[in-house]
Order: C-alpha cells, then sequence, then structure tokens
C-alpha cells in the first residue's frame, strides 16, 4: 500500500473515531458529568451539580424527554430511587397535570437504548428487563400509604413538555401519604409562589433524600428505599431588593427538610448553610459537601 493509500486509511480511522466521540458527546440519557448543554448543564447553578457524594455507584442521569434535556437526576440504582433532581423553576400557576404516562429510563438498564425517557409498556412482563436497575410501576402498586413523590414536581414548571418529563419514576420517591399531600404539598406552593413573586433572574433548585432502613418489598425482595427524610433548596441571584425584610432574607439561597412520616412531618426552613449540615450528619458525604456552586454566590 502507498503512503498517501496509508494515510487516506489513517485519516478515515481519525475521522471515524472523532464521529464516535462526538455523538457520545451529545448523546445523554445516563451520562458521566453533566458539563454540557446537551447533558443538562443549564439546570445547574454554574453548571455544577452538588458535590460530596461519596458513593461511586450513582448514576447520573440527564433527564431527556422528546429529545430535549429537561432536568438532572443523580440515581442510586441499587436502592431504586433518585438522590435529588435539580430543575430550574420556571414561573407557574400551580396547576398539576396527572394525565401524564409515568416514564421510565431506558439507558439504566441498557446502555445502546433511548436516551430520552419513555412510557411503560403496557405488559407487565416487559418491565422485567427494566427492574434491576430502577423501580416500575408494580413497586407501587400495592403500597396505599406511599405516595409517588416527584423531586421536581410539575407544578414548578409552565411548559406541558416540562411538566410531563417530572413523571418518571427516576424522579420519584414513595412519601408517607400525609407528609406527601399535607406539608410536602405546602412547601413546594409557598416555594413556587415565593420565586414567581420575588425572582427576577433565573432560579435553580435541588431537592433530594436521606435514605434509611425502611424499603418497599415485592415479592420477598427490596425494592425502593423509603426515605427518611426529604429536603430542597433553591438559589436565585437576580431578586426584588424591594421585597419585605421576611422574604428577602431567604435569598439568594434558602433551604427546607422534613420527616417523611405520619407526624413531626413539618417541613422546616433553614439557611443554606444550616441545611448543609443537618444533611452531613445523615447522608454519606465528604466534608466539602455543597449544594450550590460557591453557596449560591455569582462570580462577578
Amino acid at each position: 500500500m502507498t503512503s498517501s493509500a496509508n494515510r487516506a486509511v489513517t485519516l478515515a480511522a481519525v475521522v471515524t473515531v472523532l464521529n464516535c466521540v462526538f455523538l457520545q458527546g451529545v448523546q445523554a440519557g445516563v451520562v458521566g458529568d453533566f458539563n454540557h448543554a446537551e447533558r443538562c448543564k443549564d439546570s445547574l447553578f454554574m453548571g455544577t451539580p452538588p458535590r460530596g457524594y461519596l458513593s461511586n455507584s450513582f448514576k447520573k442521569i440527564c433527564q431527556r424527554y422528546e429529545d430535549r434535556p429537561r432536568y438532572v437526576t443523580l440515581y442510586d440504582p441499587h436502592k431504586h430511587i433518585p438522590i435529588y433532581s435539580a430543575y430550574n423553576f420556571k414561573k407557574s400557576d400551580g396547576d398539576k397535570q396527572v394525565d401524564f404516562p409515568w416514564m421510565f429510563e431506558p439507558q439504566l438498564a441498557s446502555e445502546k437504548s433511548s436516551s430520552n425517557m419513555e412510557p411503560f409498556p403496557q405488559s407487565t412482563n416487559m418491565h422485567m428487563n427494566f427492574e434491576d436497575s430502577q423501580a416500575v410501576l408494580e413497586d407501587y402498586a400495592d403500597v396505599v400509604q406511599y405516595e409517588r413523590g416527584q423531586l421536581n414536581p410539575d407544578e414548578h414548571h409552565a411548559d406541558p413538555l416540562d411538566k410531563a418529563s417530572t413523571y418518571s419514576l427516576t424522579n420519584v420517591v414513595p412519601q408517607i401519604r400525609e407528609f406527601n399531600i399535607g406539608p410536602w404539598a405546602e412547601h413546594q406552593d409557598v416555594i413556587r409562589k415565593r420565586l414567581n413573586n420575588y425572582c427576577r433572574g433565573k432560579a435553580f433548585l435541588v431537592t433530594g433524600v436521606t435514605t434509611s432502613g425502611h424499603t418497599i418489598r415485592r415479592n420477598n425482595m427490596d425494592r425502593v428505599a423509603v426515605p427518611e427524610y426529604m429536603w430542597s433548596a433553591y438559589c436565585c441571584t437576580e431578586f426584588d431588593q424591594n421585597a419585605p425584610y421576611f422574604v428577602r432574607y431567604k435569598f439568594p439561597a434558602f433551604g427546607a427538610y422534613g420527616l417523611n412520616d405520619r407526624i413531626n412531618n413539618q417541613m422546616v426552613e433553614v439557611p443554606l448553610k444550616n441545611l448543609e449540615k443537618f444533611l452531613k450528619g445523615r447522608m454519606d458525604v465528604d466534608k466539602n459537601f455543597q449544594i450550590f456552586y460557591n453557596d449560591c454566590i455569582p462570580d462577578n
């Protein structure tokens, strides 16, 4: 083979490799990091996810719906629940749409699958293909004490497709019914109204869990972990400087946590650093655990 032919073959090989790398880069679903727009970077303040989680088994999901990145989720494929979901808040009237189908994440089951979340197939036998890697509809079928609690709630969005994307079981944890329809729902509405009225720029939210020993069991197997506490925090650096003090001191960032139980389950609002201190004692994180980059203080 001539040297020019060799160069042509080598060039073709390089182009093929670059194409593969490029295609992997634009592919989302389960990702190695969130550092690119197509991998949901824009859902995070300064493009930076919470830091300090010690487990290497969690999966990073860029939650894609209808070929667009919507939000990010850190997912535990062993306990079959999200550890947190992070998203952009959009001004909304708080309507909850419940006519969307529940969906799953194909790439948790197979890396070769679609990078978009997909509705569960009608056949429950098909669900067995996914249940090793994530929760399935059957896990929530016979547990009347629990509701499917969204970490990224559809009420915090205005666009119907953004709302639809929150109905993935990878964005859902089992919440005690009294907590879900009471303190949790009330807190989400309080935050919605606060950000609607006083946030003037982008608002970034992270909502997560701490886990404990409680688990939903099915067919004598541990299936879905039940969080002990739920927590949430927001970051909005451009806010109404003339807001009343009782609101203004809760900007640019504030947090809250609540016990996922029938009683003593009120949501407690606290400054961001207090929330992080509370969570450090209840999660497998290091001393540098941080929810928002630079504590929601923008780089000037």
